[in-house]
């Protein structure tokens, strides 16, 4: 059986850069989570959207190579509450709907990311 990676199946490296270019504005514009971006300059923002990329296109089995940190040592002392971590699931759930993402990629990318809980919650 040929099953495509779930890479493939959002589109590919331009169908991760759709996804997180949706995310990015609605987590930035949030009145509780804007606040991990309020003093990040536009080149640092730029710099963290292109690792979020590369870390989904890797984890989603495409070919980038993911240069960053793990998610708990980028994570680390941010005091990232379970008020946040539910806000951020709040916003890449109506990014999915935004993008018409079929059910089946929204149920493999939810399992991803809540297996990321636990390294990015600390309070």
């Amino acid at each position: 059986m040929n099953e495509q990676t779930l890479y493939a199946r959002l589109g590919g490296y331009d169908g991760i850069v759709g996804f997180v270019g949706n995310l990015m504005p609605r987590l930035q514009g949030d009145e509780l989570l804007g606040r991990f971006w309020q003093n990040r300059g536009s080149d640092g923002i730029a710099r963290e959207k292109q690792l979020l990329i590369d870390y989904l296109c890797t984890n989603a089995g495409g070919p980038m190579v993911y240069t960053g940190r793990d998610m708990k040592l980028s994570h680390v002392g941010m005091g990232i509450s379970e008020s946040d971590w539910n806000a951020f699931i709040g916003h890449a759930v109506a990014t999915m709907e935004a993008l018409q993402v079929p059910k089946q990629e929204c149920d493999d990318i939810a399992g991803f990311v809540l297996s990321l809980k636990d390294d990015i919650v600390e309070a």
